[in-house]
């Protein structure tokens, strides 16, 4: 009798480090946060700390190895007991045999046969528990997750894009409204300063012409002839 284990890890086989991060990130989101699922690779260690999964192939077995928690092609993320199995290590190999003809590495598909599904049937011959639903609920995997995270991004990024564009036009917005309220205010100082301007002028015309024409009617010492009196105004 032994203890089986799945090793569990966030699919990072892009050559984008931006895009490993956002599968990582979105894995947190989704099984951390949310307990939804995520974008994971798996595999069953039994025996001899070595883990055992299914991959693409063009020929021969999808079935391979690599020492428990290392695989170099992923990120390792946790490890999750599927209980013990009653089965000895000779028939465990034998089970692998068998399952390494079942599955031929041409066979695999990333929404039916991928390594989730080929660790359930695993387990299934060694009598463990079933994979944890969240594992393998968003069956994409591979390709299909690195196009979901680069289009994760690129949705980021133009998010972003959008932001700042925005913002820019708010300040420019802000500023403009603000320039306007100052040529505003400042065009309403010239008119009323202009207005001003020409009231005083009209004022100092008035005091011009009123007093001459006052003062030349005074100066007469009576209304006096209209000759003298339109004299007294052509002056002005």
């Amino acid at each position: 009798m032994t203890e089986v284990f799945l090793h569990v890890y966030d699919v990072t086989n892009s050559a984008s480090a931006k895009t490993n991060n956002a599968i990582v990130q979105l894995n947190r989101l989704l099984r951390d946060g949310m307990g939804l699922g995520g974008i994971f690779h798996s595999a069953v260690e039994v025996y001899d700390n070595e883990e055992w999964s299914f991959g693409y192939c063009d020929t021969g077995s999808g079935v391979f190895s690599c020492p428990s928690k290392a695989n170099a092609v992923y990120s390792y993320r946790e490890t999750i007991s599927l209980g013990k199995t009653l089965l000895s290590r000779s028939r465990v190999t034998q089970i692998l045999i068998e399952l390494g003809r079942e599955w031929p590495g041409y066979s695999y598909d990333l929404l039916s046969r991928n390594c989730n599904h080929f660790c359930d049937a695993f387990g299934e011959r060694l009598g463990v528990q079933k994979l944890p639903a969240w594992v393998n609920r968003f069956a994409h995997a591979g390709d299909t997750a690195v196009e979901v995270a680069e289009t994760t991004i690129k949705r980021l990024r133009q998010a972003k894009t959008d932001l700042v564009t925005a913002s820019k036009m708010a300040c420019r917005f802000v500023r403009c409204a603000a320039s306007t309220s100052s040529v505003s205010s400042a065009m309403g100082a010239i008119d009323t300063l202009s207005s001003q301007r020409n009231n005083a002028n009209v004022f100092r015309l008035s005091i011009l012409k009123s007093p001459a024409t006052f003062l030349s009617r005074n100066c007469l010492g009576s209304r006096g002839s209209e000759n003298e009196v339109d004299h007294g105004k052509s002056r002005v």
